[in-house]
């Protein structure tokens, strides 16, 4: 039988914590935490666990990066608010009014959160955060739920919302944009939908997935020029409740609702032309999960399965150096 020994003419090496820098090919074993380990290029993407949010959730505005992300209220939390630095989730100060379904774009240091679900029904109220307090700013022209924003890569000055449920009870086809101050309605979606997926930026955009009618998952995607949306390739699976990352041309659709209202493992990628299923899945299933980061390097925090849960995933893209963990018993 061969071994590691025979083989690279060295031994594994036995440490007490990880090593940093992490090279590429490096194999170690951690005597604190128990566990052969090794680091690799990754070829096909990989899931890995992160901290877990302080409080359950779901449904919540999401922005950043899968070391800076922030959550914000929520279905389970709907005043809460949270900050990611990449290891764990710190309570940051809550938004003024509690939402549930709400959407948002923006960094975890600068975002928007906008409409949703408030003690009163249908909302169109807008709050701005500055990394020290959420501020209540101009709202929506359209009150509705279930919208979705322009993901992480949009400012807090620039960005995009579009679908959602709208009264008294539709899917909605409105699109507005943001300049800083005020919200634009524009063009709207070809095909009005709620809880939809998105990605890009105010100028260059995505919207894909989402439920029309009420509780039917679709598959369609529509990109943004800027002026108007136009149909593009669909998902391979029709879902809802989705949570998304990246750009218009580089995009990422994790988990959801799929026909028969089942929570979904899967993860798709989007190429600027085309939507793959990628062989890589999350471990736990999961729909209305907060997303976060680009098609390369993205987290999914909560979502419901249906109860609300507080994990978080973290996805690396195919090209990326990761370490994988072997437990030795």
């Amino acid at each position: 039988m061969s071994t590691y020994y025979g083989t690279y003419g060295q031994k594994v090496q036995y440490l007490s914590s990880d090593p940093s820098p992490v090279q590429n090919g490096q194999v170690w074993y951690n005597s604190t935490s128990g566990t052969l380990k090794y680091n690799a290029v990754t070829t096909v993407g990989a899931w890995s666990s992160g901290g877990n949010m302080g409080t359950a959730r779901y449904s919540g505005a999401s922005f950043g990066t899968n070391t800076a992300a922030l959550v914000a209220a929520g279905s389970g939390a709907p005043t809460a608010s949270e900050k990611y630095n990449g290891t764990a989730w710190t309570a940051t100060p809550s938004v003024n009014t509690g939402v549930t379904s709400t959407g948002g774009f923006g960094s975890s240091t600068a975002g928007i959160k906008a409409g949703g679900n408030d003690p009163t029904g249908f909302t169109a109220a807008t709050e701005s955060w500055n990394n020290t307090t959420w501020t209540s700013v101009n709202s929506l022209n359209n009150a509705r739920r279930e919208t979705e924003g322009t993901a992480a890569s949009s400012p807090q000055t620039a960005g995009l919302l579009f679908g959602g449920y709208q009264p008294p009870g539709t899917p909605s086809a409105f699109t507005e944009s943001w300049n800083g101050t005020s919200w634009t309605s524009v063009n709207t979606l070809g095909t009005g939908r709620y809880s939809p997926g998105g990605a890009g930026i105010q100028t260059a955009a995505l919207c894909f997935g989402g439920a029309n009618p009420v509780a039917t998952p679709i598959a369609n995607t529509e990109s943004w020029n800027g002026t108007s949306w136009t149909s593009v390739n669909s998902l391979n699976s029709a879902k809802r409740n989705v949570a998304s990352a990246g750009l218009q041309t580089d995009a990422l659709c994790m988990g959801g609702n799929g026909p028969p209202n089942a929570a979904t493992t899967t993860l798709e990628t989007w190429n600027g032309t085309s939507w793959t299923v990628s062989p890589t899945s999350m471990s736990t299933a999961r729909w209305s999960g907060q997303g976060a980061g680009s098609s390369t390097a993205a987290l999914i925090a909560g979502g419901a399965t249906p109860s609300a849960i507080a994990t978080t995933e973290i996805y690396t893209g195919p090209g990326a150096s990761v370490t994988r963990t072997v437990t030795v018993s």
